[in-house]
């Protein structure tokens, strides 16, 4: 019977195809700390990406995870005019170019996961249209989520700036996507979320984060960092990055800097973080980052028990959730744009602490367990093999 084929040891193999949002690194770097504890579940199945991210990004962040890319933009997120600034005009345009793309792709994803043959899972981080692609094929569809971009577009329709027809087509954007969540066989809310109502099965998990790979001792030779990781701090951005004038480090000769903007080296307490290097692997080694809110780079820095000197950041609904949650659960300042352009970064004051608890930092663990669970349950045979298993 062809249901034997797929066992190995007892355990059915699986194909994984997780379709993540190339809005950012964020939302990657989320997957592949999933997919990291997921292997060491069930190392037989077979990952395979969907995204637009790029392949260094995914293979610095999956490190030694077997996984596979297949090059596709799911959704556009929101076009940004720099780290800390949104266009919303671009994004408009942007989705509507997508939409007029997506049915050639989801045909062509579609056939081929016929042509796979395997069983097989959606996992959605967080593009609305993994719900089309698991309908056409009949898959389980697991969201992995702290939003959808139905929380975004809706208050972006809400803002006063915007024109009328610009403000009603994010709102009709807004309903399309939760239309699209609604689908689907279990959201794992992560923390720090943006209501997502969506009316699924859900579980709760804790901070989602993968793991330093490097050797401690080794990297701080490389930088020529000093013992004291109080001293040492972490500049970092995302993917898009931010401008700073390395004049500005001049300002704090007790501390080093180090971050992924060449430009920093022109400074003498500024390090480059070598190629193959994340911002995760050099955490254990530095007391504070300076940075823009992101579900990611929190979940690192607060596993890594590293304060975060939090950077204002206008015109994306996340922003205000993470930072009011930032001042709950982690030590942390809180400086505006203008601080951060004139170099006042507060490093000599103290951290303020958090007026709640820490969260849970198995939250990686918990959602592969959770995927396993239910790809074994609903055995994950696709629609299109069903009928001729025994």
């Amino acid at each position: 019977m062809l249901r034997s084929r797929y066992r190995q040891h007892g355990l059915f193999l699986m194909l994984i195809l997780a379709c993540v949002s190339a809005h950012g690194f964020g939302h990657g770097s989320r997957t592949a700390s999933v997919l990291a504890e997921l292997v060491k579940l069930r190392p037989g199945w077979r990952l395979v990406l969907s995204t637009a991210l790029p392949a260094s990004f995914l293979e610095l962040a999956l490190g030694p995870v077997p996984h596979e890319q297949r090059p596709c933009r799911w959704d556009v997120g929101v076009i940004q005019a720099d780290a800390l600034g949104a266009d919303p005009a671009a994004t408009l345009e942007a989705l509507e170019e997508l939409e007029r793309a997506l049915p050639d792709q989801l045909e062509r994803e579609a056939s081929w996961l016929v042509e796979q043959g395997e069983p097989a899972l959606v996992l959605g981080d967080v593009p609305p249209a993994a719900a089309q692609l698991a309908g056409r094929t009949g898959l389980p569809l697991v969201w992995l989520a702290s939003f959808g971009w139905d929380a975004i577009y809706g208050p972006m329709a809400a803002d006063p700036q915007l024109e009328p027809d610009q403000a009603k087509r994010f709102a009709d954007w807004a309903e399309h996507c939760r239309t699209l969540y609604r689908c689907g066989d279990l959201l794992l809310r992560c923390p720090l979320a943006l209501p997502m109502p969506w009316d699924l099965p859900e579980q709760a998990i804790g901070l989602t984060s993968s793991s330093p790979r490097l050797d401690l001792a080794d990297l701080a030779q490389r930088l020529q960092l000093p013992p004291d990781r109080q001293s040492c701090v972490l500049i970092s951005f995302g993917g898009m990055g931010f401008p700073l004038d390395p004049a500005l480090l001049a300002r704090w000769p007790d501390h080093v800097f180090l971050g992924p903007d060449p430009a920093m080296t022109a400074a003498p307490n500024g390090r480059l973080l070598p190629p193959g290097v994340r911002p995760l692997d050099a955490m254990p080694l530095i007391g504070r980052l300076i940075t823009k809110p992101g579900y990611s780079s929190f979940c690192e820095a607060l596993s890594q028990d590293v304060g975060i000197h939090l950077v204002h950041r206008e015109g994306f609904a996340e922003a205000a959730v993470l930072e009011a949650d930032l001042q709950r659960i982690g030590w942390h300042r809180l400086l505006s744009q203008e601080q951060l352009r004139r170099g006042d970064w507060q490093l000599d004051q103290p951290l303020l602490p958090p007026t709640g608890t820490p969260l849970p930092t198995q939250g990686a663990a918990e959602a592969a367990a959770a995927i396993v669970t239910l790809a074994e349950e609903r055995s994950a045979v696709p629609m299109y093999l069903r009928r001729t298993i025994g």
